[in-house]
């Protein structure tokens, strides 16, 4: 199969998605509908023994099997590997003084509030790492960023009674009757490999297709300012930039799903939806 280079593309992506010209603060910048690459021009989809794949990177084994996948195959964009964006899973933070010489008061954050535990992830990072797997008094959720359809929330891990691991798949997708038809980032759970696409709030293929996935309840998190939250707190831990992390070499990995249909979908507030 054909692969264009993953680097050009991941370039590509990056430039596509920041400021446009003219542009000088990502922080307050509007998304904008482009021509992004379209996936299948570029052989990411093909079939093998019946089943049908997507590329998700060079190594063996990376490919998404997307047999049962509900959304449009020329709807797809970009593919440039599903480890291109650092998705946090053991994320570190720092004290608000040295936040404090790093940010300044207009740098939009996405800020939790939850068992007493207060954090702070600035969009600013978010976009380069797009999710940080995070842990709040034995609960996993994760926070979001997708910078194309300026879409960030915090997001409660737990699915069917267990954790699950979220990062970029390297893909975005767009539906002209989905948020305004911008492109919004796929996901894929390391769990069960399966393709998430947040804009409608659901698994769209694999073991979890059709599985919701739960924004954390609005009243634990906030989407605000630097500049507001010094104003209203004084003790929050804040993402330190910048940070990466060794991919291991073996995933958890569940086989036994049973896949509810009850769950409870909640699809993520636009961004001034839920400010304090």
């Amino acid at each position: 199969m054909l692969k264009v280079n993953p680097g050009i593309l991941f370039l590509y992506f990056l430039l596509a998605c920041g400021p446009g010209q003219g542009d000088t603060n990502v922080e307050t910048a509007t998304p904008q509908k482009k021509n992004y690459p379209l996936a299948i021009d570029h052989d990411k989809f093909y079939t093998k023994d019946g089943h049908q794949y997507l590329y998700g990177g060079e190594k063996p084994g990376e490919d998404f099997d997307i047999s049962n996948l509900s959304l449009k195959d020329d709807q797809f964009h970009f593919g440039i590997g599903r480890e291109r964006f650092p998705a946090l899973l053991k994320p570190r933070f720092m004290d608000m003084k040295s936040a404090d010489t790093l940010f300044d008061d207009s740098i939009r954050f996405l800020l939790l509030d939850f068992h007493g535990v207060l954090r702070a992830y600035s969009i600013r990072d978010l976009t380069h790492h797009e999710v940080v797997n995070d842990e709040v008094d034995g609960i996993p959720i994760m926070a979001a960023y997708c910078v194309l359809a300026d879409l960030g929330a915090i997001y409660d891990r737990r699915m069917l009674h267990r954790p699950f691991t979220f990062a970029l798949s390297g893909y975005t997708y767009y539906d002209p009757d989905v948020w305004d038809g911008m492109d919004g980032f796929v996901l894929w759970d390391r769990e069960t490999e399966s393709l998430w696409w947040p804009l409608i709030g659901e698994a769209v293929s694999g073991k979890m297709k059709g599985t919701k996935l739960k924004v954390l309840d609005e009243k634990h998190w906030s989407q605000t300012t630097w500049g507001e939250i010094k104003e209203h707190y004084d003790n929050v831990d804040v993402l330190i930039p910048d940070q990466d992390f060794d991919r291991p070499a073996n995933w958890r990995h569940y086989t036994d799903i049973h896949i509810l249909t009850d769950s409870t979908q909640s699809i993520a507030p636009r961004w001034g939806e839920n400010s304090r």
